[in-house]
């Protein structure tokens, strides 16, 4: 059994060019009790070989295709054998202290099923990226704190989810709600276990001490492209089958109405209108093949709390998006 109290799990898919720094800033660290893990998703770029060369102090599991995030981490997260694990996306560079800080977190929060660090974009590095992952009523999921600047976001928090790019887990609770579900291949995977394990009574917390940079959609190449477009809005779908009871998403039904037609408007206006659609169509369709959350009476107070916070979300994500377009972030 390993004496290491964190595995950091890196899923990595043709990311040679990020590799470099992400495993420089983790040897870093100076934290004693950390194990690294790379699960390869089949890479063809040397990845896998630049790893084995130049990081022996890395643990190597190669896969033999590119099974996508999510079956990727969850190979990592079973292979681990330490009571916390850290995901961490290949394009990022973990600044001192940061592995520290986000197993102090969990340490101090038993209650607390994961914890988000403070992402700061790494070509912007006045910016913040991502502050812990929000929901809302209206079906989005959206990074607390994007383009706002570094500056703030400065206290700890309850987030609706941590994003899965850099957080830590209690590895444990992944027995009880379940691991991250393969069946979205990638994108809002992270958000969907975060709201299983809000389900069932488990916290996610925001840790503003533990930093990281992050290029963003170092795999996928874009923000917005097809591929992208099509699989979130298939997500999306399953996101809210698989979590909300019956009674939840009547209730929820005409917020989430509406979200889809800005959605499809947004996405038509700038050249994915075909696939969003699409991507709906086919979560539609293939619903019946997730795994429902089975609704017990003993988790009704937790689903009252979780309609609270998507509310609560949709009037962060309001706020945040005026913010954004009527002031312009410190240092931009």
């Amino acid at each position: 059994m390993s004496k290491a109290k964190v595995t950091v799990v890196i899923p990595n898919y043709n990311g040679k060019k990020f590799m470099e720094d992400c495993m420089e800033a983790l040897k870093a660290q100076e934290y004693p009790g950390m194990e690294v893990l790379l699960v390869d998703n089949g890479s063809s770029d040397g990845s896998a070989e630049l790893v084995r060369e130049r990081y022996p102090w890395v643990r190597l599991l190669e896969l033999d295709q590119n099974y996508g995030f999510s079956r990727a981490v969850n190979e990592g997260i079973r292979a681990a054998e330490t009571p916390y694990v850290i995901l961490l996306n290949n394009d990022t560079k973990v600044r001192p202290g940061y592995t520290a800080a986000l197993v102090r977190a969990l340490d101090e929060a038993p209650g607390a099923f994961s914890a988000s660090p403070k992402m700061i974009q790494m070509y912007r590095p006045e910016l913040i990226d991502d502050a812990g992952d929000q929901y809302t009523v209206l079906g989005w999921a959206f990074q607390r704190g994007v383009a706002h600047s570094v500056k703030r976001y400065t206290r700890p928090a309850r987030v609706f989810s941590a994003c899965a790019g850099a957080a830590i887990y209690r590895r444990e609770v992944f027995e009880q709600i379940g691991y991250f579900d393969e069946l979205h291949f990638a994108y809002l995977e992270d958000l969907d276990v975060g709201y299983r394990a809000r389900i069932h009574g488990w916290q996610n917390l925001y840790v503003p001490d533990a930093l990281v940079e992050h290029v963003g959609s170092g795999t996928s190449g874009s923000k917005y492209n097809a591929f992208k477009v099509r699989l979130a809005a298939r997500n999306s779908v399953y996101l809210n089958y698989k979590n909300m009871p019956l009674l939840q998403l009547l209730l929820n039904l005409p917020a989430l109405a509406a979200g889809v037609l800005v959605k499809s408007r947004f996405f038509k206006k700038i050249g994915f209108g075909r696939e969003y659609k699409e991507g709906l169509k086919e979560g539609w369709k293939t619903r019946g093949k997730c795994r429902r959350v089975k609704f017990s009476f003993r988790n009704l107070w937790h689903y009252i709390c979780i309609e609270g916070r998507l509310i609560g979300g949709t009037v962060s994500y309001i706020w945040e998006f005026l913010y954004r377009k009527l002031k312009k972030p410190e240092g931009s």
